[in-house]
């Protein structure tokens, strides 16, 4: 229908005619590119390259050829906004399912669940007509400081590769294109349009690069967004090592890149440097004349300026309009037609059950699950048990048609049951506008922070649990786009208050809600610490199924929580956030910590951590035995059993590290090659097998620009943590 329906508007065909290779859906892909090319002037092309509006860029509509919507994400659906603005459009119907924060889906570990991730957003984003969603994001966790690690999938590139597939395969099976981001070497907000990351290709190619390598060629990803800062020297968003010689050449990607918002800097390098779509040159309003300020985009106006007098060349030209004609036979125009769902029934348990599942229990020493005898007395203390986390935060900021918090959630699990009580304890960010999205909160509170303080001690006294709900939220220096940490300490004196009510509380609880690590000097003086994150539109709901035991906590750790920052690898203003050198116009950042990141440094070093990369506790226990290695052709079988040891049904992550005792060259003590996430009954086991190949022994040899396995010893280590390891075997490879 929709064919005929272009064929009859264009008024190219009559009944008598056939209808255009590039109309027809049922032709090879190819051929429907090549054949629109061919009937595209030069200026249709280059219109093409650049936006239109703030989320949108032109198609061709003499040939019937749609525009492109964008749309960010990654975990909702964004409201409208307007054509040439920021703010929202003022929609009625724009309210989305609030996905979990990436960070959280992360920390399932479980690929099934981000393909429904990613079925579930694509699916949103069909329903409200967008093309491309702008995630997933997948930089690596190098510092905790980054105020976008939220939106990350944590600090190790097999873990994030692992779980970026799926999510993409799900986008992109509603015809909408996943644009994975942001592309590379992205990991920090402070300073990040004018900050060179500086790092060696075997650092590159061995941390930074993988997860979107298996974005592209595993994942099968349509489009790729470029970064704001520099990578060796040169802007991201045009960058010709990392969008002409690694995406487009080592990897054969075939798809579509894409500028992040303003990150275009350069008419020449724009051109010929693999940028395909430059979108939000001016993210702060429009330059000049709202008429004609889209043509002043380096890929309008300047490029055809360059093709007339051949400073340009047409072929370039081609090869971006290819790569945009392919995005839209993918996904408006593609062969098969998608409607989409929005804010179903379904999204919202979807929801529910990745924020659940995502939830990490970091310590338990029995008041968990919370069992209260009738007519107990529960002391909830926090900001973060009454404060909505949805709004704000930057890009992902997102209106949703209702957002469960915590205190409502326990209100309605013990109604009849228990007291639940709530006392503030500090005020923190009372915010509750952004980007025009309005919570209807009334988060102000008259009293001082030493009264907040002794109100929520009084009242601990006579409680039978205290659960005490704080940690970050979504505000400037703290899990925002565009600022990054000062340090992991929590802010608004909330280590203060927290040993001020360990000091009187029978048994006490801390949830800490944040998107990024966070110190703990307390955790010895609380019965249980559970570590949540920015849960969605069922937050609340989540947390407390874990709570109470309705979901059996199952969340492993996607990053190191260290002691102190200081523990880190990041030890010089060179490093972060970056130095001024002169004679160069922007700052400077070395990674001279090479691939020891995360657990990698932690680890290697032997520097206690307050909790490891993979760790997360079960209100039920497992048993891993007769684990063993063995070799077939060039690939390793690693296999154990699994047991559930315990008295309830849940889910343990058999992790698979690989050490490498015997190589040329400095590698980390122990590196993630292998996960499988096992749900047991009480008393069940499985055999688990997880695969080893020559390429999970490898490290990035720069000089011959090639993996290397080298013959030797080395261990594969299984357990339950990159500390937590259960079985060590050694094994060797030969040539």
């Amino acid at each position: 229908m929709f064919i005929a329906l272009v064929a009859f508007t264009v008024g190219t065909c009559t009944p008598k005619q056939e209808i255009p290779v590039y109309l027809n859906s049922s032709k090879p892909l190819e051929e429907r590119v090549t054949d629109a090319l061919s009937r595209m002037t030069l200026e249709e092309k280059v219109a093409m390259t650049h936006a239109q509006s703030k989320f949108s860029s032109p198609g061709v509509p003499r040939l019937g050829i749609p525009e492109i919507w964008h749309t960010d994400g990654p975990h909702g659906i964004r409201p409208e906004v307007l054509w040439d603005e920021w703010d929202q459009a003022g929609w009625t119907n724009d309210s989305c399912t609030a996905f979990p924060a990436l960070v959280n889906l992360a920390a399932t570990w479980d690929r099934d669940l981000a393909r429904l991730y990613g079925d579930c957003i694509g699916a949103e984003a069909r329903y409200r007509k967008k093309d491309i969603l702008l995630g997933p994001g997948i930089n690596m966790g190098r510092t905790p400081l980054n105020g976008r690690t939220f939106e990350y999938m944590g600090e190790d590139p097999y873990l994030a590769g692992e779980l970026v597939v799926p999510y993409v395969k799900g986008v992109q099976s509603n015809g909408v294109a996943a644009c994975v981001k942001h592309f590379a070497v992205n990991n920090q907000e402070v300073r990040r349009t004018a900050t060179s990351s500086n790092l060696d290709d075997r650092t590159l190619y061995e941390i930074y690069l993988p997860a979107f390598k298996k974005a592209v060629q595993e994942g099968g990803a349509w489009a790729i967004m470029g970064s704001y800062n520099l990578y060796n020297g040169q802007f991201n968003c045009h960058n010709k090592r990392l969008l002409c010689d690694i995406l487009k050449g080592e990897w054969g990607f075939d798809g579509v890149v894409i500028s992040d918002w303003g990150g275009c800097r350069d008419d020449d390098e724009a051109i010929t440097n693999g940028l395909d779509i430059e979108m939000g040159t001016w993210t702060n309003g429009l330059r000049g004349a709202a008429s004609d300020s889209y043509a002043n985009y380096h890929l309008a106006r300047p490029y055809l300026e360059r093709l007339r007098d051949g400073r340009a060349t047409e072929e370039q030209l081609d090869d971006k309009a290819s790569r945009i004609l392919r995005t839209i036979f993918r996904t408006s125009m593609g062969p098969e037609q998608h409607f989409g769902s929005f804010s179903s029934p379904e999204h919202y348990a979807a929801a529910r059950k990745i924020a659940a599942d995502g939830i990490v229990l970091l310590k338990n020493d029995g008041v968990l699950p919370l069992c209260p005898h009738q007519g107990a007395r529960i002391l909830v203390v926090g900001e973060n048990a009454y404060k909505m986390m949805v709004v704000g935060g930057g890009s992902s900021n997102l209106k949703t048609k209702y957002e469960v918090i915590p205190l409502d959630a326990l209100h309605e699990a013990f109604d009849g049951k228990a007291d639940v009580v709530w006392e503030r304890g500090y005020v923190g960010d009372t915010t509750t506008v952004y980007n025009k999205v309005v919570t209807g909160q009334d988060l102000r509170d008259g009293r001082t922070p030493s009264q907040l303080l002794a109100d929520a001690v009084a009242a601990a006294r006579d409680a039978d649990y205290v659960l005490y709900i704080g940690g970050l939220n979504k505000s400037k220096k703290q899990d925002n786009e565009g600022t990054d940490r000062e340090d992991i300490v929590l802010p608004y004196g909330q280590d203060a208050l927290i040993e001020a009510l360990a000091a009187v509380a029978r048994k006490m609880v801390v949830v800490n809600i944040s998107g990024s690590p966070v110190a703990m000097p307390w955790a010895q003086q609380v019965s249980a610490i559970v570590q949540s994150w920015y849960g969605g539109s069922e937050s609340g709901h989540a947390l407390v199924d874990v709570l109470t035991g309705a979901v059996n906590p199952s969340g492993k750790l996607p990053f190191t929580m260290p002691l102190r920052l200081s523990d880190g690898p990041l030890k010089t203003p060179r490093q972060y956030p970056g130095i001024q050198e002169e004679g160069k116009k922007w700052w400077q950042e070395y990674y001279d910590e090479g691939v020891f990141i995360g657990y990698r440094w932690y680890d290697t070093q032997g520097i206690a951590v307050q909790y490891p990369f993979g760790h997360g506790l079960s209100y039920t226990s497992f048993e891993l035995a007769d684990a063993s290695v063995k070799r077939s052709g060039k690939q390793w079988t690693v296999s154990a059993t699994l047991a559930n040891t315990g008295e309830v049904p849940g889910a343990e992550v058999v992790q698979l590290y690989v050490s490498d005792t015997e190589a040329s060259v400095a590698r980390p003590a122990k590196e993630l090659k292998g996960f499988e996430k096992v749900y047991l009954n009480p008393g069940e086991k499985r055999r688990v097998q997880l695969t080893l190949g020559l390429d999970d022994l490898s490290w990035f040899n720069a000089d011959a620009h090639e993996w290397v396995a080298e013959p030797g010893e080395f261990h594969a280590l299984i357990g339950f943590s990159s500390a937590d390891i259960r079985a060590d075997i050694p094994f060797r490879y030969e040539k």
